[in-house]
């Protein structure tokens, strides 16, 4: 399969997919200017990077598109062309969904609302509560994940809008629906169930639902309702590779690895009994966001390795799934994790142009690049659809702001009953202390009777009786 000049996927040699993992962060929020500090994107992050060890790759600085602003669509279009001239399928954009909330929502919503770019699409919902770790401070919870029915409801009910769109990805004749972490769903069968009951009554196929294997999860997806698993790299890597010795100047908590040896490994796992989709990763470095540590390094990675493992992946999906099958890439824009297909300021397209060399090399097709945007950025929009998406900014920014203090009164909920526990911890201190004060002291005052008593005089038998008598205790 391949992406012709619109949306629809066409039949392409038989070949799988190629899906590349697609950032929408790279344009402000309100949420990001709170918890990050004011104009924070991701771009912050990876401007402020630099190499920690001799021979290090970093910072990874954007080539022709620049630092680009999601906002603006033509930054949008030109991506989708690069992409499509290049040999990728289609993006797989991160959603991030919070009990009806949606964050870093705006890139989607356009792409969706405005039908542009014609490129195809799928989701993966990031299903995990957010940390500000990414600027080197501890893991504090800023949004945490819930989920219960009504939610799943409700959830299933906005995706069968992105569902509807001609644009998005089908594997089997159903919408590829990918899961980042399927086993912090906490009854994944009911939660698949409603899905596919509200997508029967919505007269839309049910989703073709993709469990990652995170955090060492690895089940048979059938298990769980869900119809395929896949691989994303890096997890599981610790247990299929021995990272290298710490570099020089390195700190000592963060893991290298060599990334032939990691393609290797990955592209030497068994099959297993069920569908599993590879994973390929252009590169991996989020040292910028683990700027206390703790970072992952995929060191040695280059256009023409990253070729190989590519090639390797797509040729045993096209065995195991022909045109069913799926390869995803690690990534499309994952720049403070150092996982970009896009141009760089040190490759160039070498990247882009490696896929499209696999592409073709495989019998598939692209088409040819063209970055003229002029004609094909949708015109100015009337000032009454201004004013009406005004309008619905507002209504978001209220439902936001009630957000906002719902999480700032659950923290204030939780500070006070740390500090009552920690109070009653303090109370119960002093109490025991108190007790341990007052048994002392009697300790002291019989101890002090003791040595009065081994301190008087000895006397013989006769002093005893003398003083009987004369009633002197001392027997003077």
């Amino acid at each position: 399969m391949n992406q012709a000049d619109g949306g629809e996927i066409q039949q392409d040699g038989g070949l799988p997919l190629r899906v590349a993992f697609y950032l929408p962060q790279f344009h402000p929020t309100p949420e990001n200017d709170a918890w990050h500090g004011t104009g924070f994107t991701e771009w912050t992050v990876v401007a402020q990077s630099r190499p920690l060890f001799p021979g290090h790759y970093q910072p990874h600085l954007p080539g022709e598109l620049g630092f680009y602003d999601l906002r603006l669509p033509e930054t949008r279009e030109l991506q989708a062309r690069l992409a499509r001239s290049h040999g990728i399928t289609g993006f797989c954009y991160y959603h991030y969904w919070f009990r009806g909330r949606r964050m870093l929502e705006r890139t989607f919503h356009e792409v969706l609302r405005s039908g542009t770019p014609d490129f195809p699409f799928c989701l993966c919902w990031a299903n995990e509560s957010w940390f500000r770790r990414w600027q080197g401070s501890a893991d504090e919870l800023v949004i945490e994940q819930e989920f219960d029915e009504e939610d799943d409801l409700e959830h299933i009910r906005w995706m069968i809008e992105a569902f509807r769109d001609p644009r998005y990805i089908r594997v089997k004749g159903r919408p590829l629906l990918t899961i980042y972490r399927p086993q912090d769903l906490p009854a994944p069968k009911r939660t698949i169930e409603i899905w596919r009951d509200e997508c029967t009554r919505a007269g839309v196929p049910e989703p073709w639902l993709v469990g990652f294997e995170t955090r060492g999860h690895v089940v048979d997806p059938a298990e769980i309702g869900f119809d395929a698993s896949a691989e994303f790299v890096p997890h599981g890597l610790h247990d299929l590779v021995t990272p290298m010795p710490p570099p020089p100047l390195c700190d000592p908590s963060n893991s290298v690895y060599d990334y032939s040896e990691v393609a290797a490994a990955y592209g030497g796992r068994p099959d297993p009994s069920w569908i599993r989709y590879p994973c390929v990763a252009a590169g991996w470095d989020n040292t910028p966001r683990r700027r206390n540590g703790e970072a992952l390094i995929l060191s040695g990675s280059t256009p023409e390795r990253y070729g190989q493992w590519l090639e390797q992946s797509m040729r045993k999906q096209a065995r195991a799934q022909g045109a069913d099958g799926v390869v995803f890439v690690n990534a499309w824009n994952e720049w403070a994790e150092g996982a970009h297909l896009e141009p760089d300021a040190t490759h160039g397209r070498a990247y882009l142009q490696a896929t499209r060399n696999v592409v073709e090399s495989l019998g598939g097709s692209c088409p040819p690049l063209s970055l003229d945007v002029g004609t094909d950025v949708p015109a100015p929009a009337p000032i009454e659809d201004l004013y009406a998406n005004l309008y619905e900014r507002f209504v978001d920014l209220q439902k936001r702001s009630s957000g906002f203090l719902a999480i700032a009164d659950r923290r204030l909920q939780s500070w006070r009953d740390f500090y009552a526990k920690e109070l009653e911890k303090l109370r119960s201190e002093n109490r025991r202390l108190a007790e341990w004060s007052l048994s002392l002291e009697e300790q002291v005052e019989f101890r002090s009777r003791q040595l009065q008593e081994l301190d008087r005089p000895v006397h013989t038998a006769d002093d005893v009786v003398s003083a009987l008598r004369t009633g002197d205790p001392d027997g003077n």
